[in-house]
């Protein structure tokens, strides 16, 4: 097989195999967001994965409802999750992230809701290509899918972490200024209190003195 067949071939596969939404979005305080998708078949894979990317503890809550509002999962308190699950009921599947826990903070969330056919492109046969040799470059296609899921799960991952990390640097700096700022008050007012005693002392000893 050429190269650019194989290559043809991989983008093919990866077109009909994944439709995603990939969005980053703001939960102020106690806002309740929903999100929705659609299959079209029994069986498709619904892969879901969100990060808090900032705000208050890192953590949301969410939940997962499919047709009908059926109880799919939930959690309290996350800061990431990634999930895969099965659509036994061709409908719309509802994902909610619920911050009515904070009641100032707002939070930044990274999430991905992709629907997943697990159905297998037919790939196109050259003459003069055994079926075995189809076969070889089939399943070199979904090393080749499964690898790229891997490295884009590592760079969310190492996103948030860099996101998390940035966030604690900037409010670090913050309670080092605050903590700075009070304690150059409290040098003022320490300084202006010794200077009213001196002046008070000195006051009373000349009064004495007359």
């Amino acid at each position: 097989m050429h190269l650019p067949l194989i290559a043809c071939c991989l983008l093919a596969y990866l077109a009909a195999q994944v439709s995603a939404t990939a969005l980053t979005y703001k939960l102020t305080a106690n806002e309740k967001a929903c999100f929705y998708t659609v299959t079209q078949a029994k069986g498709e894979k619904i892969a879901f994965y969100f990060a808090v990317q900032s705000g208050g503890s890192f953590d949301i809550d969410y939940e997962v409802t499919g047709p009908n509002n059926k109880y799919i999962m939930d959690g309290q308190k996350e800061r990431q999750g990634d999930f895969v699950f099965s659509a036994n009921e061709v409908g719309e599947y509802k994902f909610c992230f619920n911050n009515e826990m904070s009641t100032y903070t707002d939070k930044f969330v990274d999430f991905e809701i992709a629907v997943e056919n697990e159905a297998r492109v037919s790939l196109p046969a050259k003459q003069g290509t055994s079926p075995e040799q189809t076969s070889a470059l089939e399943e070199s296609l979904f090393k080749v899918s499964g690898q790229l899921s891997t490295i884009t799960r590592n760079q969310k991952y190492f996103r948030t972490r860099e996101n998390r990390n940035f966030s604690t640097v900037r409010s670090t700096e913050k309670r080092i200024i605050n903590f700075s700022l009070i304690q150059i008050a409290l040098v003022v007012c320490m300084g202006a209190l010794q200077v009213f005693i001196v002046r008070f002392f000195f006051q009373g000893a000349r009064k004495g003195y007359v």
